[in-house]
């Protein structure tokens, strides 16, 4: 660590030098170690660590990255990593003579070796290789960063997945849980005779759900195509063609927020099946979601979060209206249809209605707000109204219900299924409904899909569908709670500047190198307007009682039902945290924020905002530019602790 402990000293661009200077020095004396192309490669770190008896002596050839270098003189300690874990090699001048320890030495933190060496236990008791030999297979130009930063710095782990895997161990069990996840699935649909099918990304209509689609242009055709928010539609046409049994597992494109569960690129199984309705999806569910969380935590009890959850089948089932009436009181089922009724519900309730909101649209909205994050064990919610399910079939003893459920789990939606509508005609007339909402602006209204229509009209038989989020399955069965850490490659916000110089003139030797700082950014302050200063004075005593104090934002999210406001909570030094609500969503994302340091006025009175109390106000400097505000949270070095006061 004493290596780490000078580099520390020296700054980006000096590190950068040296490090390169090292590899000139290795490929001026023909050891280039990027011309290494294979390993000797015979054991696993984890396979001696468990097995040391069988090893104990053993001669053994390991390779990994260096992540700790320690000692002095003619003996040194090396942390190895691979991808099952650590091993500890030690070396010694005597064994390696003159020229490969004095090599080795000037080796740094980060890069990748091979050693060749016997198993044995130090004094202290640790499983180690006792290096004979060692190779240097590639070297790392960029240093790693400082511990502690590595693991905080959430922006980059994200955005620099690769640092996050090589900081944070820990985090490969996730995307290796991840894996046996979609293996687990796909093996329990292969057993049951579905088909595995590809279906296409780019559509000509963006149907099988109400979501915003990205849009984009074909060139050669000179139309614009919607990246598809769903696989539903093509799926039930093969239906229709006769394959009774399909599902695909695929990327779906969403053009909405993102916030802790979701992203705009998600991963989803959607399953049919002919001769079956929701009742027959439900027992699939449950199979999937329960023989999942046993094939990666071997028990069917499992901790998300605060909560002990039991994934042990059968999950209890409730209808949308007797769930709503438990939490409210309120039983919908008494004024049925009643869209008047349900607008004065509504006010009683504080919803949120439009005026083209009728009795279902109503008892949803009571549903998202009073109940859904009340449903912690897995709960199977059934019977929703027709308006907010344009492809689902109408229950039989009551057509303003459909035959669809949602599967509930720690207060977040899991899964979404259908007894799927096969009326052609009953189909059609929901789409203009749907059409109707679109031209009065919902965005996320369906079109009218006439390829689906004329298929439909040939005849489809009765059939189940069901649709589950990939990533929220992940989150749930690895205590994950952001969307963020079970996708390797979240979307992210650009860095200022980042796509500006990639165009086709640049070439990597013009490339400024990375954490090399460059000249300060020029900002042009011609069109910006600010507001006048205040000419009142402010009395001293009065204004010196605001206590402005360094905050840290340890969590940000965006509040539901709310385009504005991100629910900030705080580190403000005192050992509770703080939550302040600020309206600022339209120039920040939640992600970009966490790990932050902000001003924060804390001691104005707690302020109700959407049902939640603001204990403080985060300070932004604002300005107008050709008649835009823009604005800018006060950010400030993350050297100043929480709770250090301004003055």
């Amino acid at each position: 660590m004493g290596e780490q402990n000078n580099q520390n000293k020296n700054n980006g661009g000096d590190l950068l030098k040296v490090r390169r200077d090292k590899l000139a020095e290795l490929q001026a004396a023909g050891n280039d170690p990027y011309m290494v192309n294979t390993s000797a490669r015979d054991t696993l770190n984890k396979d001696i660590s468990d097995n040391f008896e069988k090893y104990e002596n053993q001669t053994v050839t390991i390779a990994g990255r260096i992540m700790s270098k320690r000692g002095k003189g003619k003996v040194m300690f090396m942390d190895v990593y691979d991808r099952t874990g650590k091993m500890q090699v030690f070396a010694k001048f005597d064994d390696l003579g003159e020229e490969t320890y004095k090599g080795l030495k000037k080796w740094d933190i980060g890069d990748i070796m091979e050693c060749t060496g016997f198993v044995f236990k130090t004094k202290m008791g640790e499983v180690s290789v006792h290096a004979t030999g060692v190779k240097l297979l590639s070297k790392s130009l960029l240093p790693l960063p400082e511990k502690y930063h590595g693991l905080k710095d959430v922006d980059l782990r994200y955005r620099q997945r690769e640092v996050d895997l090589i900081m944070n161990p820990e985090v490969k069990e996730t995307f290796i849980k991840r894996g046996k996840i979609v293996s687990t699935i796909r093996n329990i649909m292969d057993s049951k005779g579905f088909v595995e099918i590809e279906t296409p990304t780019l559509n000509t209509i963006p149907g099988g759900a109400s979501a915003r689609p990205f849009v984009t242009h074909h060139n050669t055709l000179d139309i614009d195509m919607y990246m598809r928010i769903a696989t539903e539609i093509p799926l039930k046409r093969l239906i229709i063609g006769g394959m009774e049994r399909v599902y695909e597992i695929g990327r779906i494109f969403r053009n909405e927020g993102m916030d802790p569960r979701h992203n705009p690129e998600f991963t989803t199984i959607e399953l049919y099946q002919a001769y079956t309705d929701y009742n027959g999806m439900m027992d699939i569910t449950e199979e999937l979601i329960n023989k999942s969380c046993m094939a990666v935590n071997g028990t069917e009890d499992i901790t998300y979060g605060d909560y002990e959850i039991s994934l042990k089948a059968p999950f209890k089932r409730i209808t949308m209206i007797d769930a709503v009436k438990e939490q409210t009181g309120v039983d919908f089922g008494e004024f049925m249809g009643d869209t008047e009724k349900a607008k004065e519900v509504a006010k009683e309730l504080k919803l949120e209605v439009k005026p083209t909101d009728t009795w279902g649209n109503v008892l949803a909205e009571a549903f998202d707000e009073y109940v859904e994050d009340k449903l912690i064990q897995p709960t199977f919610v059934i019977d929703y109204p027709v308006e907010i399910s344009p492809l689902t079939k109408r229950k039989k003893d009551n057509p303003l219900l459909v035959e669809r459920f949602e599967i509930f789990v720690a207060g977040g939606e899991l899964a979404n299924a259908y007894t799927e509508l096969n009326d052609p005609i009953d189909q059609r007339g929901r789409f203009e409904h749907q059409m109707m909402l679109r031209e009065n602006g919902d965005e996320e209204a369906n079109m009218i899909d006439e390829d689906f229509l004329t298929a439909m009209e040939y005849g489809m038989p009765p059939t189940g569908g069901m649709g589950m989020g990939i990533d929220r399955l992940v989150m749930l069965l690895t205590n994950s709670q952001t969307i963020r850490d079970v996708i390797a490659f979240p979307t992210m916000k650009s860095l200022d500047g980042v796509n500006k110089k990639n165009d086709v003139n640049n070439t990597a030797s013009e490339a400024p190198e990375k954490n090399v700082k460059t000249e300060s950014e020029k900002i042009d302050f011609s069109k910006v307007k600010i507001e006048p200063l205040f000419e009142e004075m402010v009395d001293f005593d009065t204004f010196s009682k605001s206590d402005f104090r360094a905050v840290k934002v340890k969590e940000c999210v965006a509040v539901p039902k709310s385009k504005k406001l991100l629910q900030f909570t705080l580190d403000d030094g005192t050992g509770t945290d703080r939550t302040i609500l600020s309206g600022i969503h339209a120039y920040y994302e939640p992600e970009e924020l966490v790990g932050k340091t902000l001003i924060a006025i804390t001691n104005l009175p707690p302020r109700a905002m959407m049902g939640i109390d603001s204990c403080g106000m985060l300070l932004s400097a604002v300005h107008e530019e050709e008649g835009e505000e823009k604005l800018h949270l006060l950010m400030v070095d993350d050297h100043i602790p929480a709770g250090a006061k301004l003055y």
